[in-house]
């Protein structure tokens, strides 16, 4: 079986294996589908997705789990225009419908929360209504009424979520459901009676699907792969597909982990429940290469590729080919969007999703090709080199060290962060396989881009940053490193005692620290947060991140700030009550930003990525991106000028 071969659901065809599951994006207009959301399933639907599952939408009103949460009775244009948008393609399109109940947010309804039982959720401990028969009569009445609008507004079907965070995995669960009606004697009752109110209004011509959560990795009390099963067993008469998840109640971040988990991981899992199920059954779980992706199709009829196809939509039309599509790098940076800042879904790999109906098309060709230089082989160097060639332009690209992928390559030294180098060689194949003229070893002066202004060249500077001095009276006893110094000269450092400083709260220092006490380092992180890692909530590892350091017996040294090094120590002040206290140290590792890196730093030239200012990849390859299009449009709009 191959992810391009077609099949059928409820005599409907499918066109490839390949799911595009549901997922948050904060790309609503209030609680509408936008035309964003439009443009976004129609370029993984062009890409070769078989089936498309929109954003869940919650089936009552009272259900408002984020600010930009999409409502059912509000979705119907919406999901019509997606609808008309993914036909041409032959993609099915299922309309997400849920309702996260007592793992809900009550900041945006103003109004209780519903639950099975008086059971609070351990992250807001809010402690919820427990249902009676009129709330359990109205949210099944809810799920056939969106249903039967989903259809109306020409649907292929419906996915009901019972994953990690939903009403009808808490009534699955005796961590949340203790009721001692006929609702907790038998707690596939509300799930049976959903589903059958759902295929009612639906009939056989239509698809049903479940995603439904087969361990909460709680086993004292929750779902187990076994009870899943049997779950599964009685419910697929009345469904047309089974997604088979894993998460709940207290293991919300074991559902989309980040690099730390395995890809692939629910293969086990989604096997014994294969076993137990009649119908056709799609496998969850970091599935983002190719290569497994196939091994998956060994198991079940269907893959889920969410992340892989927000890192290039284009996955299923590449695997035919023969083709290597970008790379997702499993980070959780910028496709995790239930953050209080509200981000749009994107990839630090490529910013343009999300933004379809922003960004300008790559594939187009310009009429007035030109000459660029780009200056700096990192990411953003190269996506501009990238883009600039796909375009058409002729360009050269020179790095001044012996290889191409700059910060890329130095971070993905760090523990577990492998997948970046990925990253970095797809976008030096890419330029390569564009055209893209390329140099390392190469040191560029001012005089160098001066001369290639005067042949009509564009340049593009990319050099990257520097290294940050201290802030802080410093001697000669202590071996003074950035984070990058530490991460290219790791074998060099320790195994004395180690500082390492953060005042970030992000991945770096922690990766440093974890690989530091692996090799038996004595290793310390100082930050002024409360919490080691403070940033990693949205990426979901910040939890994992902190019981890792805890296990490895890495010191914690919270609230506090550095402001001294003497006599082969350091001196931290903790933040709010001034005192000092002295750490024993060899090496300190200074993971503070680093500042641009201004050699060449004159007009006339587009500059990008850290050069500008450091920051995460993700801006490196989105301004890298826009000047490859910035290149695009000026000779053309010189070309304009000269007729």
């Amino acid at each position: 079986m191959s992810l391009h071969e077609h099949t059928t659901l409820a005599g409907r065809t499918v066109r490839s294996r390949v799911v595009f599951g549901p997922h948050e994006t904060n790309l609503a207009l209030g609680r509408e589908l936008s035309d964003r959301h439009r443009a976004y399933y129609q370029r993984r639907a062009e890409g070769g997705a078989g089936i498309v599952v929109t954003e869940v939408a919650s089936v009552l009103d009272n259900d408002w789990p984020y600010e930009r949460a999409p409502l059912a009775s509000q979705c119907g244009p919406g999901w019509q225009s997606i609808s008309t948008a993914c036909a041409p393609y032959g993609t099915l399109v299922l309309a997400g419908l849920g309702h996260t109940g007592m793992q809900g947010s009550s900041a945006y309804s103003q109004s209780v929360l519903w639950g099975p039982s008086r059971v609070a959720d351990p992250v807001t401990r809010e402690l919820p209504l427990a249902m009676g028969q009129p709330e359990i009569d109205q949210l099944i009445t809810g799920f056939r009424d969106a249903a039967a609008l989903a259809i109306a507004s020409g649907m292929d079907g419906v996915e009901l979520d019972a994953g990690p965070r939903s009403i009808l995995r808490q009534f699955l669960s005796g961590l949340t459901n203790t009721r001692q009606d006929r609702y907790g004697t038998d707690r596939a009752a509300f799930l049976r009676e959903v589903i059958s109110g759902v295929r009612e209004e639906l009939g056989p011509d239509h698809v049903v699907s479940l995603r439904l959560s087969c361990d909460e990795e709680a086993p004292w009390a929750g779902l187990t792969p076994e009870i899943a099963a049997g779950f599964a067993r009685e419910v697929s008469p009345l469904l047309d597909l089974l997604v088979v998840v894993r998460g709940g109640l207290y293991s919300a971040d074991r559902y989309r982990p980040d690099f730390h988990c395995s890809t692939n991981f629910n293969f086990a899992l989604c096997r014994e429940i294969k076993a137990a199920a009649s119908i056709p059954v799609v496998l969850q779980g970091s599935v983002v290469d190719l290569a497994e992706a196939h091994a998956a199709l060994e198991i079940a009829e269907f893959v889920e590729m969410t992340r892989a196809q927000i890192a290039d939509p284009d996955v299923v039309v590449k695997a035919a080919r023969g083709d290597r599509p970008r790379p997702c790098v499993l980070c959780n940076q910028t496709c995790l969007v239930r953050d209080p800042r509200n981000p749009l879904v994107t990839c630090v790999g490529n910013p343009s999703a999300g933004f379809e109906t922003v960004d300008p098309d790559e594939r187009e060709q310009i009429s007035t090709p030109g000459s660029v230089l780009v200056v700096g082989g990192g990411p953003a160097g190269m996506e501009a080199a990238r883009v600039s060639a796909a375009g058409g332009h002729s360009v050269t690209l020179v790095e001044s060290s012996s290889q191409f992928g700059g910060m890329i390559r130095t971070f993905a030294r760090g523990d577990g962060r492998g997948r970046f180098t990925l990253l970095a060689q797809w976008l030096e194949d890419e330029c390569r396989r564009s055209g893209v003229t390329m140099r390392t070893g190469v040191a560029i002066d001012a005089q160098d881009l001066d001369d290639a202004r005067s042949r009509g060249e564009l340049v593009v500077v990319a050099t990257g940053s520097a290294a940050r001095p201290p802030a802080y009276p410093t001697d000669d006893s202590v071996r003074w490193l950035d984070a990058s110094e530490a991460l290219e000269k790791f074998t060099s450092v320790g195994p004395g005692p180690v500082v390492l400083i953060d005042p970030l709260g992000g991945p770096i220092a922690v990766a440093l620290a974890e690989a530091l006490a692996a090799k038996g380092s004595c290793a310390s992180i100082v930050t002024p947060d409360t919490i080691v890692g403070s940033r990693l909530g949205a990426s979901g590892d910040l939890v994992g991140a902190n019981t890792r350091i805890q296990q490895a017996g890495i010191t914690r040294v919270l609230a506090s700030r550095v402001v001294e090094i003497a006599s082969g120590a350091v001196w931290v002040e903790h933040v709010y009550t001034g005192e000092r206290s002295r750490l024993e140290c060899e090496v300190l590792i200074d993971c503070s930003p680093r500042l641009p890196n201004e050699t060449l730093n004159e007009t006339g030239s587009i500059r990008v990525g850290d050069a500008v200012a450091p920051r995460t990849v993700l801006e490196s390859i989105r301004e890298g991106r826009f000047a490859g299009f910035t290149t695009r449009t000026s000779f053309n709009s010189a070309e304009r000028a000269i007729s």
